[in-house]
């Protein structure tokens, strides 16, 4: 007996450890390039929480890293706040509505679905560069953002905020592009809208799963406290590292976390 509770005990270390390894990682990771949660819901995955217990738990580490973001980005977003109150209200509607979707899909459906989740989202980071060219529209920064772009920024951002809700990796690069499109140009300008209207899902999606006692409390906390001593981290160091290995090393973890998942 005493063999089999000091066993227990090992094990739950070691996976707080490994989460809070993969947290710190994913800081560093969202500091200079985006893809933390590819390296965050595996590991959750991978030391036993289901996918959606996983996914909730996730939703609810990031978003405290993330808020701090979008306190760091609120000079860059001034200009556009009248934009920003727009994006917001789908945002939260999309984010509650991707939260409920998860909540009442099946668990065996959403393991079938998620390792095409990841796959998109390593997808999606591989080829953010060549997605954000297509949608490039030439306009000039600081240019009032006409209304047929505002319309089409306001349904695209719906959909984003489900798909966050639901699932969440890669929605930084699905709203870099969105806000191309719109006519935005400055990449600090669209890292901060970005960035708050993400944190907008996550905290809807985190307050959804919460009530539904979705949410591994002792994870998310390990994870949140993780994520900020990484992202801290990351903003004084890992810059030095040039970007394109940091982005490869990113690829071959959703790469090789889609196999996973999928031979699981």
């Amino acid at each position: 007996m005493v063999i089999i509770i000091t066993e227990s005990i090992v094990m739950h270390i070691s996976g707080f450890i490994l989460i809070f390894i993969s947290a710190v990682l994913a800081g560093m990771l969202n500091s200079v390039a985006g893809g933390g949660s590819l390296i965050t819901f595996p590991t959750l995955v991978a030391v036993g929480h289901p996918a959606i217990i996983a996914n909730a738990t996730n939703t609810a580490g990031i978003w405290p890293g993330t808020l701090s973001s979008a306190i760091a980005y609120r000079k860059d977003t001034a200009m556009y706040r009248g934009l920003l109150v727009t994006l917001i209200i789908p945002s939260m509607a999309g984010g509650l509505l991707g939260a409920f979707a998860l909540v009442v899909t099946p668990p065996d459906i959403f393991d079938r679905i998620v390792p095409f989740l990841v796959l998109f989202a390593t997808v999606l980071f591989m080829f953010k560069d060549h997605i954000n060219k297509i949608f490039r529209t030439g306009e000039t920064e600081g240019e009032v953002i006409r209304a047929p772009h505002k319309i089409f920024g306001f349904l695209f951002q719906l959909f984003i905020a489900t798909y966050g809700g639901y699932f969440g990796a890669g929605i930084g690069i699905l709203m870099l592009g969105a806000l191309s499109v719109m006519g935005l140009s400055n990449i600090h300008t669209m890292n901060g809208l970005k960035v708050v209207l993400g944190t907008m899902i996550n905290i809807i999606a985190f307050i959804f799963f919460a009530i539904k006692g979705l949410v591994v409390w002792p994870a998310a906390f390990v994870l949140a406290s993780g994520a900020i001593i990484g992202g801290y981290a990351g903003a004084r160091t890992a810059k030095k590292i040039p970007q394109k290995y940091i982005r490869g090393f990113v690829i071959l973890v959703g790469i090789f976390v889609s196999v996973w998942l999928f031979i699981k």
